[in-house]
């Protein structure tokens, strides 16, 4: 993306337009970016276009906030920025444990997926997958995790059902060799699953509510 529609991007999340939209005039605007008032309102009318940012003008002032476009743009940013200084060949999420739909032990059982899960793995998963809530400020790091090569599992289809790929990437808890899934239909945003060829709960004696901490190869 143009460097200065990132700065323009940067400056209204930093204003708080990330998710609500924050009264600014183009005056304001060209201040903050150090430009003049004819080329902030022409920046906003370059954002617009570009589905970026979206405004209100029904209020007394101009309102604008970014688009899930314009989020996406600086999260992309923002992993390339944590690629540069804090280059290493893993990743630490921290959550909280969780119950989850109970869709995991079902496709973990397949045995299309269990055959793969071993070669790629080298464990046969517990037929089920262990749950964890991301803590809010690592959620961006799933995207530097999911821009990673992982371990491909592909899918399959049988009886008229379809199961998507996953990609797994090896992972530890406290020492234990495991993996995080990540279907390519995934139902989450904040939430992995872990599978393990032990059952984590019990052997690590965790349940909801307990945290942990995912050391994540990429």
């Amino acid at each position: 993306m143009n460097e200065k529609y990132l700065s323009a991007l940067r400056k209204v999340a930093l204003l708080g337009g990330m998710h609500n939209y924050i009264a600014i005039s183009s005056r304001e605007l060209g201040e903050a970016l150090d430009m003049s008032q004819q080329s902030a309102s022409k920046r906003i009318l370059e954002l617009l276009e570009d589905g970026l940012i979206e405004r209100d003008l029904g209020a007394r002032r101009q309102r604008i906030r970014l688009t899930d476009k314009g989020v996406e743009d600086l999260r992309k940013e923002y992993v390339e920025y944590r690629r540069i200084f804090e280059l290493t060949d893993h990743v630490i999420l921290h959550g909280t444990i969780s119950t989850g739909l109970g869709e995991g032990g079902y496709y973990i059982c397949q045995s299309q997926y269990l055959e793969q899960f071993i070669i790629h793995l080298d464990f046969k998963p517990y037929e089920g997958t262990l749950n964890i809530k991301l803590d809010k400020e690592d959620v961006g790091k799933l995207q530097i995790i999911k821009d990673s090569p992982g371990h491909i599992i592909k899918g399959f289809s049988r009886e008229g059902r379809t199961f998507g790929d996953v990609t797994a990437y090896k992972a530890k808890i406290r020492n234990i060799d495991c993996a995080v899934v990540i279907p390519e239909r995934s139902h989450y945003d904040d939430v992995i699953e872990v599978v393990c060829q032990y059952h984590l709960r019990r052997t690590l004696s965790i349940s909801d509510g307990d945290r942990v901490e995912v050391r994540v190869e990429i």
